[in-house]
């Protein structure tokens, strides 16, 4: 595990993270999990009580090759991608396996429909025991409670969240302790297996170029945020290295 801009994210692999979180689910603890992008660690940085909510994560996973590179230069030499949505397939197929009930939440209610029905097609004997679209409005303490006891009743022992960051960290966040389940904020992977949203080719996702084929896809929604966002990490990163050999030196 590395500090990254303030952030501590673990140099993991989808074996070490499904294994740990097997292991968690069959204990019914309550954990939480999150794949991490530029984005993610920008907007931490930006926000000192999101950076907390990160750091009090059980695993942050570097999603994205600009982490993973960062990762390398800090020393972690075996450091590898871990893909929320490659992860949440390794992660599907381990519950079916273990016969680990999951659930769902988050997405449109679309795009959820849409989802369950691949989910099953792909992992027929998966137990999924509860799926909830949730409304865009804040929830009030009375729902938030409602759908706490919901998914806790359930039996689920993996929850998969996609609400979007920052929003879905927090929540993963706010319900650890309160559902008996491993909780992952696993983003656009809703939207990715439902066939809602287009994924990069492998190349560009290797060569660290995810976000040029996301901007060309969403350039309204996503182009002031890769324009704020990914010019300053690089040159945040580079300050952050920098200070590292000139202590070590």
């Amino acid at each position: 595990m590395s500090e990254i801009l303030g952030v501590e994210v673990t140099a993991s692999s989808y074996e070490a993270v499904a294994k740990r979180s097997l292991e968690w689910a069959k204990r019914g603890e309550s954990k939480a999990v999150c794949f991490s992008t530029v984005h993610m660690l920008m907007e931490a940085y930006d926000d000192p009580k999101f950076r907390a909510t990160l750091n009090e994560m059980d695993i942050v996973n570097p999603d994205g090759m600009p982490l993973v590179w960062s990762l390398r230069a800090l020393g972690e030499r075996d450091a590898t991608r871990v893909y929320g949505p490659d992860a949440t397939e390794f992660l599907l197929q381990a519950a079916q396996d273990s016969d680990i009930p999951v659930a769902f939440y988050g997405g449109s209610e679309q795009t959820l429909e849409i989802l369950v029905a691949e989910v099953r097609r792909r992992y027929p004997q998966l137990k999924i025991v509860f799926t909830l679209s949730p409304p865009f409005r804040p929830l009030t303490d009375a729902e938030d409670e409602e759908i706490t006891t919901q998914i806790s009743n359930s039996g689920a022992r993996m929850v998969f969240v996609g609400l979007g960051c920052p929003k879905q960290e927090r929540w993963v966040m706010e319900h650890r302790g309160r559902i008996p389940a491993v909780l992952f904020a696993v983003g656009a992977a809703f939207d990715f297996f439902a066939g809602t949203k287009a994924q990069a080719p492998r190349w560009m996702m290797r060569s660290g170029l995810e976000w040029v084929f996301r901007l060309v896809s969403e350039p309204r929604r996503l182009a002031m945020r890769y324009l704020k966002h990914n010019p300053r990490f690089v040159v945040l990163i580079l300050m952050q290295l920098m200070r590292r050999r000139a202590t070590n030196d």
